[in-house]
């Protein structure tokens, strides 16, 4: 049901019908992100895909979508199991009951991945910390609430670049230009992202990319590929430390399909409990837990009327939660998705659906099952008791202040 803020219209969706009349049959109407989101992010992203739209985002959407296709992953599969084989060198080097922040080492290791299939470079320690920390500080500091939307101004307003947001910007933009500099030199791997985006024509111009267009979808790629899967293997840490039964099963597969080996892409349709745990973790911990849209021009959904240039909200912290949709919704039951889906596909939207459904939906959920796989091979992590683990939704969903664990190598692989 339509409410409004300041005189303006803000819909929030909690059913599956209608979310398809947004995301799906009525698409053209709702292609542009909130306002709110797009002048948060377009400092940092300038007109990458995440923020888009129009013949922009028809252009990037079709050329970023075939970097990270299924049909790449024999390419970047390797890339995210050798990045995780040296964390766990790294963890048993630190010996049994390290104390380590999950949230940290899930994004310095994701940040490694995206770096290799991007750049088709290792990203070393020194420049992964310096994106991780300027993503992070960027969170910080950026506000999703633009009042000027409220009050009239159909995009918003610009954000004010005061000096600590334009620091966090610089610290991500100076590293992901220097890696564009030496492929632009010709010194870059032809398989990586960028090269093939290098060879990318823009039909309106037919001419290449420029180097702030490369930068700008390297930029969302790599925030989109490091920090949603970092939350979601972070979140899935947190669910098996308080679920030891299911982290038993989650061993038995392993020690079962692998054998001790690490694992292939081969292997992925045969893991088929880390891919339930990675889902059940994606509805409970949303990596974006709301999804907005702007509406273009005055529609109904269902009974209700629609503003031209008003505010449609998905929501799916709620829509994952919701009792109609889900069996004992707020419970951790990987079973749930072990060879079913979901009984109402639309309420189930991780990375919303539809023609802007996430176009590194694949790349991503490979990522973490192979991730996963490897580490909980080899160990179990654990929540101390008295954590207080809080969900914060900055740009993403993490856990406010980290996710403190310590980590034991298994005495009972298999």
């Amino acid at each position: 049901m339509p409410t409004r803020i300041f005189g303006r219209q803000v819909t929030i969706l909690n059913n599956p019908h209608a979310i398809q009349h947004v995301m799906v049959k009525n698409h053209d109407n709702y292609e542009r992100k909130a306002p709110q989101q797009r002048r948060a992010l377009e400092q940092l992203l300038g007109d990458g895909l995440f923020i888009s739209d129009g013949e922009t985002w028809q252009f990037r959407r079709r050329e970023v979508a075939a970097t990270v296709h299924r049909r790449k992953l024999d390419i970047f599969a390797p890339v995210m199991v050798d990045a995780t084989e040296e964390l766990a060198q790294h963890w048993h080097q630190m010996g049994d009951g390290a104390q380590v922040d999950a949230l940290v080492e899930m994004a310095d290791l994701t940040a490694e991945i995206i770096a290799r299939a991007v750049f088709g470079s290792k990203l070393g320690r020194d420049r992964t910390l310096e994106v991780i920390q300027g993503f992070t500080d960027y969170q910080k500091v950026v506000n999703q609430i633009n009042v000027a939307y409220f009050l009239g101004a159909d995009d918003g307003w610009p954000l004010f670049p005061g000096p600590r947001r334009r620091a966090s910007i610089a610290r991500v933009h100076r590293v992901i230009d220097e890696l564009i500099a030496h492929h632009l030199s010709g010194r870059g791997d032809p398989n990586s992202m960028i090269a093939m985006l290098m060879k990318s024509v823009d039909p309106r111009t037919d001419k290449p990319m420029t180097p702030v267009e490369l930068r700008n979808e390297a930029a969302t790629i790599f925030m989109a590929g490091h920090e949603t899967t970092a939350a979601t293997l972070t979140w899935a840490w947190y669910l098996l430390s308080r679920a030891e039964w299911a982290e038993d099963q989650l061993h038995r597969e392993l020690d079962e399909v692998l054998g001790g080996r690490a694992p292939t892409l081969a292997d992925v349709p045969r893991l088929k409990y880390p891919r339930a745990i990675i889902d059940e973790t994606l509805r409970l911990y949303p990596p974006v837990p709301i999804l907005g849209r702007q509406a273009k021009e005055a529609d109904m959904i269902g009974e209700f009327p629609i503003d031209a240039k008003s505010l449609v909200l998905v929501i799916p912290w709620l829509l994952h939660r919701h009792e109609e949709f889900w069996e004992r919704p707020h419970n951790f039951e990987p079973d749930r998705f072990l060879d079913k889906r979901p009984k109402f596909p639309f309420a189930y939207t991780p990375f919303a659906v539809g023609p802007r459904v996430c176009a590194g939906t694949a790349f991503g959920q490979v990522e973490a099952v192979l991730c996963l796989a490897t580490l909980a091979q080899q160990f179990r992590v654990r929540v101390p008791e008295d954590a207080n683990v809080v969900p914060q939704c900055r740009l993403t969903l993490r856990p406010r202040g980290g996710l403190p664990v310590t980590i034991h190598p298994r005495r009972d692989r298999g």
